[in-house]
Formats: structure tokens, sequence, C-alpha cells
């Protein structure tokens, strides 16, 4: 049996044959003529003169083995509605939605924009573009009019597709009249919209421009919409990264690259079976959804859940719930998620039947270890962390136990992924550091591999320029995280290049700060954030959510607290590293996705605007900080 070491090395060394073995997992019209032309750094460009098809490869190549298993799997605790589609039913559905498009004057190339809630009619726009050859951009549901405006521009599709609403807490979230002013505010007009009506919101419609899904669909019950054979190196997607200021950045997907890299993913890391069944609780807004809610699973031939709802409604074991009634094989999520069920009742975890699962997958931001080992005990099964970026589509760091078994450590997402020339590497000097326990940037030597992003749609001076000139001398992709390498070769993520703050002089990272005070055994959950101080240039602020809210009860039960906390950093990390206040609120402010506003917290710190918080779960939180910190 090859050791994982040998696998991943092969990955680099003899790097067009490995990749040439792993294209044999999916279908191609035209084999790939070259795997990998990198004469013009760093643009890869992967399976040259190969023609293929992302929807085949997701939906019709399966009809002859298994048309009539689960493929897509709808389930909404918003509606409480539940319905599954056969792989023969969303072969149907996804050609009815291709023609419609056909008919709106979608062709090969154009953009079609998809601003939808996690409903199927998200799924088979996506799979609907992929099929003809269309690039689609979704953009988060329920993302502010000026935002989305801005995408628009960017991608200038030819259709946008939506819904009246998404549903909240069972509370509707008319997406129309955003859309709406987003298409009044942008520049650039598409020539239709296509739009779902679920009949959670009134709409206003626009004559000769707005469209029912419903009624075009009726039109084409029956009609056949063959599969345009692409060229492996045409784009996919682009996919706005989250956060971005002033011009969106595209992220460029490719077809050929992105569907081989995903096919051998669910088999190296997820170790997907055809006929089991996948879970992911993302949004087809992040890359995660795209990636393993949408074309990964069905690409491995197995069924795919798409939730709509909270973790937490109708209670926190809605999710296990659905684990066993699906019998769901590998679930993926995110630490943001396991920390609001740290809050509900841990019995709970063992209330349901989870015999069928074999690993829960976590990522989109640091995990860690008390949060960790709290869902590995209450669950009894492997929790694997995995980090990525919305930029490579796939895991740069894991464990590939579909290769090799390898062991857990619980705060460390774990080895650099097959493909991934990662590097530890000194920001100042751009010197590799190869010792062990050495802090530096996580980089990636090129080419990057199949599935990583192509370019900044439109923009390759910008992609160059951003991801690859960086590091100082080097043309080296940065992930902007810092990250420690263990003796073992796994590694261990300190947060982001751009959360360093400067007290004093002494450069620390808030992420470290927060793995202190996240050990405390009454917290729950915490944000740290560096704020502007007139005396040490930053102090760092934290914010921490606790497991019983009764424990502080007044000033004086809040100072003690506060007073543990303090001991506890300067015992981990010192002094310096102490925050210069720890204060106590009941909930973070955090986008929809779970992704923590740490820029609008120090904002609000700094008596400055927060900016656009549209997207925002709950805006009492971010009130909650200001009356604290003005108090």
């Amino acid at each position: 049996m090859t050791s994982y070491a040998e696998f991943h090395q092969r990955s680099l060394t003899d790097r067009d044959a490995f990749w040439g073995e792993q294209a044999q997992l999916v279908d191609w019209k035209v084999p790939p003529q070259q795997i990998c032309d990198y004469s013009n750094p760093p643009f890869a460009k992967w399976f040259v003169g190969g023609t293929t098809n992302l929807c085949h490869n997701a939906v019709d190549r399966h009809l002859a083995s298994r048309s009539d298993q689960a493929a897509l799997i709808f389930v909404s605790t918003e509606t409480n509605q539940e319905k599954v589609f056969s792989f023969k039913e969303l072969h149907a559905e996804v050609q009815r939605m291709a023609a419609v498009l056909k008919d709106l004057g979608v062709q090969k190339g154009d953009r079609v924009l998809i601003y939808m809630p996690m409903i199927p009619e998200a799924a088979f726009a996506m799979l609907a573009c992929t099929r003809i050859g269309a690039i689609h951009s979704v953009v988060f549901g329920g993302f502010a009019s000026g935002s989305l405006a801005s995408r628009i521009e960017d991608a200038e599709p030819k259709v946008v597709v939506s819904a009246d609403a998404g549903s909240r807490g069972s509370k509707p979230v008319p997406y129309k009249p955003l859309l709406d002013e987003a298409l009044r505010l942008s520049k650039y007009k598409p020539e239709a919209v296509l739009l779902v009506d679920r009949g959670l919101s009134p709409m206003d419609l626009v004559a000769g421009r707005d469209h029912l899904w419903a009624a075009l669909r009726d039109k084409h019950l029956d009609t056949v919409v063959d599969c345009e054979w692409v060229d492996a190196t045409h784009p996919s997607y682009t996919l706005y990264t989250s956060g971005t200021t002033g011009k969106p950045k595209g992220v460029q997907r490719d077809t050929g690259g992105y569907c081989v890299a995903l096919a051998a993913s669910m088999k190296y890391i997820y170790a997907g079976n055809p006929g089991e069944t996948y879970f992911s609780t993302s949004d087809i807004g992040w890359v995660v959804g795209h990636s393993y809610i949408i074309y990964g699973p069905l690409i491995s031939g197995m069924a795919t859940i798409m939730y709509e709802g909270l973790p937490t409604r109708p209670d926190g074991g809605i999710w296990w719930s659905l684990v066993e009634k699906y019998k769901v094989t590998v679930m993926f999520s995110a630490p943001t998620a396991v920390r609001v069920l740290k809050k509900q009742d841990p019995a709970l975890l063992t209330k349901y039947d989870l015999s069928s699962l074999r690993a829960l997958f976590l990522a989109g931001e640091p995990l860690d270890e008390p949060t960790a080992q709290w869902i590995s005990a209450g669950l009894g099964k492997p929790i694997i962390d995995n980090y990525w970026q919305t930029e490579t589509g796939w895991p740069i760091l894991s464990l590939c136990n579909g290769v090799e078994e390898a062991v857990t450590k619980f705060g460390s997402p774990g080895k650099a992924v097959y493909g991934y020339d990662v590097k530890l590497l000194d920001d100042q000097t751009g010197e590799e550091l190869t010792a062990p326990n050495q802090k530096g940037v996580i980089a990636v030597e090129g080419p990057l591999p199949p599935g990583c992003m192509q370019t900044v749609w439109r923009d390759d001076e910008r992609f160059v320029n951003t991801y690859w000139k960086s590091v100082p001398g080097r043309l080296i992709y940065s992930t902007f995280d810092w990250g420690i390498r263990d003796p073992d070769g796994y590694f261990f993520i300190l947060g982001r290049t751009d959360d360093v703050i400067n007290v004093a002089g002494h450069r620390l990272g808030t992420r470290e700060i927060e793995e202190s005070i996240a050990a405390h055994p009454n917290i729950a959950e915490v944000a740290v954030v560096g704020v502007a101080d007139q005396l040490k240039g930053q102090v760092a602020m934290a914010f921490a959510v606790l497991k019983n809210p009764d424990l502080v009860t007044d000033d004086a039960s809040a100072k003690a607290l506060e007073a543990e906390v303090f001991k506890m950093v300067d015992r981990d990390l010192g002094a310096v590293a102490r925050p210069a206040r720890v204060r106590f609120v009941s909930v973070l402010p955090k986008t929809r996705s779970g992704k923590c506003l740490r820029r609008a917290i120090v904002a609000v710190c700094e008596g400055r605007d927060p900016g656009d918080l549209t997207t925002m779960d709950d805006p009492a939180a971010l009130q909650q900080i200001k009356d604290l910190v003005t108090a």
C-alpha cells in the first residue's frame, strides 16, 4: 500500500502522470492532449485539448446505472418542505431550466447571475448553465443591493435568476425588492430576469424583463437539451470573494480541472462512495456550496442534501435527524455552526442513530481545539478539519484518509493535500521555514493544482499582483494566513496575516489570543480584534459568548470572570498578549453564512461607521457591543 507521503510526493514530482490518472475518474468527449501547460507562470492550464462537461459528469453519466437513486434531497425547515429528486428527475429538471435559459437568449460563454435561496431551482440553474456552456455567478441570497449591483456590473449577465424571497426563522426575506434596486443602480442591464415564485412575498413584475419560472418551465416539460462539450479550460463559473471592498474580485474557475479535482477529493479526502449520501450544511452562495453541495457529491454518484434552515430549528437536533433519516455517510459543516450547537442540549447529539456517519468535516475558519474536542466526544465520530479558500475550490490542508488512515490532531487541519506544494515562508524575507514550529505565511508553489482559480475574472493583472507578488523576491501564491508546522507535518492555522495587531511594538496574532480564551471552560465562543490605541498603537479587545449567561449577572461577576481569562492568556501567551478588556455578549455579530464580522466590531470600537450590514444575521449583536464600549 502506498503511504500518503509517497502519494503526495508523486503528485509534485510526477505531476502529469499523477493527474493524468485522476483525469480517468471523469468522462471526456475528447481526452486531454496535455495534462498541464505552465508555460506562462503563474497561469496554469490543466487538461489542455480535452473536452468535457460538468453537468454531464454530475448528472447524465449516472443515468445508466443509478437513474432511480436519490440525487438531490431538498429539506426546508423554513417552509416545512421535503422533496427527493432521483438522478432521472434531476436530469429532466435541469434540461427544463437549460431550455428556458436558452429561450431567454443564453448561449455558450454568456454569464447567468444566480441570486437565490437554498431551493432546488438554484441547483437546477447552476447545473443548467454548465450544461449549455454558460458561466454562472452565484451571489449569496439576500446580499445588499449595492453589493449585488457591483457584481452585476462586473459579471455582465445575460440573465439573472432569482426568487420572490428566502426565509430565515420562518420570516420571509424578500429578494425581489433588493434585486430591483440593484438593477436600478447597475450601469449594466441584463436582458431578462427569471423568477421562482415561492408564495412568500408579493412581487412587482417588470413587463418584458421579468419572467416566471413556473410558466416557462411548463413549455419545456419534455424538451431535450444536450450537453455542450467545452474545452477543459473553459470557465465554469465566477464567484466573488466575501468581504471584498471596492471593485469585486471574481474568482474564475475552469471546467476540466475543477471536475477532476472534485472527483479525486471525493475519493481521497471525503471517501464518499456512489449510492451514499453527502450532507453539507453550507449555502450555494459560498464555495463550499458549489464544490460540496452541488458538484462534488453528484460527480461521485452520491445523493446530496440541500438544506434551507437554521441548525437550531425546530431544535438543535435537526441535522442529526437528517443524518439518521437519509443515512448520511459524510457530513461537512463549519466550526461556527458547531459552536452554535454547543449551546444546545448535548443529549441531542446522541438522540439519533448516527451509525451511517463515518466522519464530520469542518472548514470555513480555524477550528479551535475545545470545539473540536466537544463535538468529537458528543458524536463519537472522527472530526476532520480541512483548510481551503474560495480561490482554491477544494482543500489545501486536510487528512487524506482515502489514501492512508491518519491520526486527527485537534486544532490542526492536517497535512498538505496532494497537488499542493505548500511552504511556510518568512513574510519579510521570503525565506522558506523548514524547522518545526516556526511561524510563517502559508504559501503554495506554482502551478496551483487542478480546480484552483484560473485568474480574477477579466483582470489577469489583479490575479498576479494580489496573490503572487506579496512575498518578497518570489512568484508564489500566498494564502494570507499564518501557520506553523509540527514535526509530523501537521499544520496549525494562526489567522490572517492582516489580523496581526501591533501592541507597543509586539506583533500578535488575534487568532492565538482567541485560542487561549476559548479554552476557558465557561466560554463558548470568542472574537478578538485589534483596536486603535493612542498609547500602544493597538490593543486587543475580546468579546466572548458564555455557555451559561447566568455566570455574569453584574459588574462584579463580569470583572471576576474577566480576571480569570486574563490569567489564562498570561499563562498561555504572556502578559503582552492580554486583551485590554474582555466583554461578555449574548451573541457575536456574523453574516448569515456564519462568518464573524470582525471588521465591523473594530469599527464600532473605534467609533466609526461599520458599513454595509445587510448580510448580518442579527443586527442587535453589533448594537450590544456598541452599548458595552460606549457605556
